[in-house]
């Protein structure tokens, strides 16, 4: 069909005209014509099958339909693939302002937003040159086999050709077929989405009644194995109602072909039924909580908020019971009919999270996030866009699904930098996309943290935010004491692990039947290893790093570009084996303690030991079921993590987090000791943390201690005002990449000075980064800090991107690639 319209097209018979997003980096939306025969079908939010470029096939997605010819000859849309928008305008509204507010291409977002299934696979297809005839002498042996079944089945797919030569390497033939005019070449779109289909085994309904059944059973004339077979039926579907086939014959031992036997007998039916491929509850609703005078006081003042404001911050502790509020939040607009979207910043919060919101929501509560196959996103999509999920607990790229009637959206850990998408395009933060999406549907957005970025606090004392505060823990328990460690005197023998009082804390607990969850920002064994005789470190090929011993691979690891090297036994350098291992990461922490406390239940949460699916899942109950003692981990044990017995916790290494060279070190290094700290003592008694650091006085560390973010607040904004960083500047990083040094460096230079042009007084660099080359690439960084003026952003923005554009049309830097972060992290 879609060749035809290709074949047949006038384009003076066209009336309307279609800009198709593509889900490729393109500057432009590109215009095509609608065919007669297509237009009934045409609307925005559909997908289309379209020709760009060399007849290479997409499915695009259509922007807007116009009714004025452009000034130029345009393509046909071949196809159009969907009967209803996929779309509602509010994701395409989305859509456009990522677009433009991260400064990427709405290609770039369709390509992040979509599920890969909504986006077709091209296969190529051979078509067969009918004019050509059937004179194929001049063709060698293989191009005489392909051509001959051409001339019969008229197209041949890829696969067809490969197994028609059984060998895989084909190309070579298909280019000789298509320079002597055999053939020509299509590329076919596939649907990749598959409805899931199940096999279902049914009584024949003229057994229904007793008495036939009875009879049937009793004057058995057929083999045992089937009477057997039926029996094992008629057990399972009195216990689960309907019986899968899958399920029966495993459940029997029984064979396909004994089942077959009683199916043509007309015993038993068997027919295919479309099945979910999300399992779901039963949707009950079932809130059994009471909210303390507290809670149910916040509760109120976030109701008068949202009558004044769309978005309102709730800054309550740790352990101050947030969760109930949303709970609550989010049964009154269920009960609306509304839906609501409740974000968190990663996949490691929504396992006990979605448990929770399962005991009061049950199956009407949906979960969506990057661990999902591509057909379970499909099955999702489509539930969001029908208005048949309500409530739906998701990661970042939650998002982006089609919301019907959105009411409530809640960011919980909204400071989170995990929000922020880093690579590849677009590069937004779901928290601030979150609030732009959810105005277009007049809805209200609750951002809830005990630790608020500086950002969203200075929104809500500038008053364009409300602000809600929940300042005592549940249960009346006072927050956890703060105990600093000074590590000072033991530094001269290297770093010391568990310092002499952080063990004993750690053997109390124990004893006391309680947990420990220790926190340390660096996986791996040894972050880095050192000559020591020569001073030779260790670096990775292929990026200016340090390369990380791991214990479990007994092999050296890039953290930046994932490769790996054999572990060295001598110095490449003088030949010593003398190596002194510097610092230390979770693997070794958990020797230690396997070593120090030989009798105690250990485990370690990183990106390390946590694969697939369900293992974080698995971890977190073993924890929660108390089948764990201690629980050592990177940052995914901070977060929003809720633990009966945890009653200590310790921070082995808060130098690390204070040493950055960051603009944003302080405030990440207070919202993570706040953060691990309020793990502790969160059910029945007033929890401990102890800190490990060298430099005790840092002020940040004093905060901390008394857990005082009112005053952390204005500590760090006077430097963040001063120095004329975020909330006071939108800060937009310019980073260029390129293989060869010298070239990236002038490129650099060179974008500074046009740049200088129109930003002189915002320019930051260029300047090389901490780590100046990954994956082979040499990096440059240029910062600009924007004032936020009302309605300058896009201009700035625009005049960024024209000096990009200028720079990259100087034929020495066309190969340079610019990446530009707005809001960067």
């Amino acid at each position: 069909m879609g060749e035809d319209n290709q074949l047949n097209f006038a384009e003076d018979t066209i009336s309307t005209w279609a800009e198709i997003i593509l889900p490729l980096a393109l500057p432009n939306v590109y215009t095509y014509a609608i065919p007669q025969d297509q237009l009934s079908r045409a609307q925005p939010g559909c997908r289309v099958e379209v020709l760009f470029g060399q007849n290479k096939k997409y499915a695009g997605i259509i922007k807007q339909l116009i009714h004025e010819a452009p000034p130029y000859k345009t393509k046909p849309i071949l196809n159009i693939l969907d009967d209803s928008p996929l779309l509602f305008p509010q994701q395409q509204q989305l859509w456009e302002w990522i677009s433009q507010y991260y400064m990427c291409t709405e290609g770039e977002v369709m390509a992040a937003a979509l599920p890969a299934n909504f986006k077709l696979s091209s296969e190529t297809v051979l078509i067969f040159n009918e004019a050509i005839g059937d004179d194929f002498s001049n063709l060698g042996d293989h191009e005489f086999l392909v051509a001959e079944a051409l001339l019969l089945k008229k197209q041949l797919q890829l696969t067809e050709v490969q197994q028609i030569l059984d060998a895989r390497h084909v190309y070579p033939i298909i280019k000789k077929l298509l320079e002597k005019n055999i053939c020509f070449i299509w590329e076919e779109l596939n649907e990749r989405y598959k409805i899931k289909k199940e096999r279902y085994v049914l009584l024949n309904p003229q057994f229904d009644n007793e008495e036939a059944l009875s009879a049937l059973l009793n004057d058995w004339k057929g083999a045992a194995k089937q009477m057997e077979l039926l029996l094992a039926f008629l057990h399972l579907y009195k216990i689960e109602a309907e019986v899968t086939q899958t399920a029966l014959l495993k459940k029997s031992g029984a064979t396909a072909a004994q089942l077959k036997g009683l199916t043509d007998k007309n015993i038993l039916l068997v027919e295919q039924r479309r099945i979910d491929r999300i399992k779901t509850l039963p949707k009950n609703v079932l809130i059994d909580f009471e909210l303390s005078a507290a809670q149910a006081t916040a509760l109120e003042e976030i109701r008068e908020q949202f009558t004044k404001k769309s978005v309102c911050l709730l800054h309550g502790v740790t352990g101050s019971g947030k969760t109930q509020l949303y709970i609550r939040l989010m049964e009154e607009y269920f009960n609306k009919g509304l839906q609501v979207l409740y974000l968190l910043p990663e996949i490691a919060l929504t396992a006990q999270i979605i448990r929770r919101l399962q005991k009061h929501f049950g199956g009407n509560v949906a979960i969506y996030h990057s661990k999902f196959n591509d057909q379970e996103r499909v099955e999702l999509w489509n539930k969001i866009r029908t208005g048949e999920v309500k409530l739906l607990l998701g990661a970042r790229s939650a998002l982006f699904l089609p919301f019907k009637e959105l009411g409530l959206v809640i960011v919980d850990e909204e400071h989170d930098a995990s929000y922020k998408q880093q690579d590849p395009a677009p590069r937004y933060n779901a928290r601030d996309a979150a609030v732009y999406y959810a105005s277009l549907f007049n809805a209200k957005v609750l951002l809830g943290t005990a630790t608020p970025s500086l950002e969203s606090y200075f929104n809500a004392q500038q008053h364009k935010y409300g602000l809600v505060k929940l300042t005592e823990r549940f249960g009346g328990l006072q927050l956890p004491t703060i105990e600093i460690i000074n590590t000072a005197q033991v530094a001269k023998k290297g770093k010391m692990m568990i310092s002499p009082p952080l063990k004993e804390a750690i053997e109390q607990a124990i004893a006391a039947d309680r947990q420990v969850i220790l926190f340390q920002n660096r996986r791996g064994y040894n972050p880095y290893l050192i000559c020591g005789t020569c001073g030779f470190i260790p670096q990775c090929v292929h990026c200016d790093v340090s390369l990380t011993l791991h214990k479990y691979s007994n092999k050296l690891h890039c953290h930046y570009c994932g490769s790996t090297y054999p572990k060295l036994a001598a110095c490449t350098a003088c030949g010593s084996q003398d190596w002194l291992e510097k610092n230390f990461g979770t693997e070794k922490i958990e020797e230690q303690l396997e070593e120090d406390f030989a009798n105690s239940r250990i485990a370690r949460m990183d990106v390390d030991s946590v694969r697939g699916k369900t293992a974080h899942d698995q971890l977190i109950q073993l924890f929660e079921q108390h089948r764990l003692d201690i629980l050592v981990g990177t940052q995914m044990v901070v977060k929003g993590l809720d633990f009966e017995k945890v009653s200590l916790v310790g921070i082995l290494d808060a130098d690390g987090l204070l040493s950055f060279a960051d603009f944003r070190v302080n405030e990440r290094a207070f919202q993570l000791m706040e953060q691990v700290s309020g793990r502790a003592g969160r059910k029945h008694e007033q929890g401990k943390v102890m800190i490990q650091a060298l430099n005790v006085k840092h002020p940040v560390l004093q905060l901390v201690q008394q857990h005082d973010f009112e005053k952390f607040y204005e500590y760090e904004m006077a430097g963040r005002q001063e120095f004329f960083y975020p909330p006071f500047s939108r800060v937009v990083m310019l980073t260029l990449k390129h293989k060869d040094k010298e070239i990236v460096s002038a490129a650099s230079e060179k974008l500074a000075m046009l740049l200088r042009q129109d930003l002189n007084e915002y320019i930051v660099g260029p300047a090389a980064p901490v780590i100046g080359r990954l994956r082979n690439q040499y990096l440059m960084e240029i910062m600009l800090k924007l004032p936020k003026e009302p309605g300058m952003s896009l201009r700035y923005k625009k005049v960024i991107r024209n000096h990009i554009n200028l720079m990259l049309a100087e034929k020495n830097y066309r190969s340079v690639h610019v990446i530009a972060d707005v809001d960067a992290m």
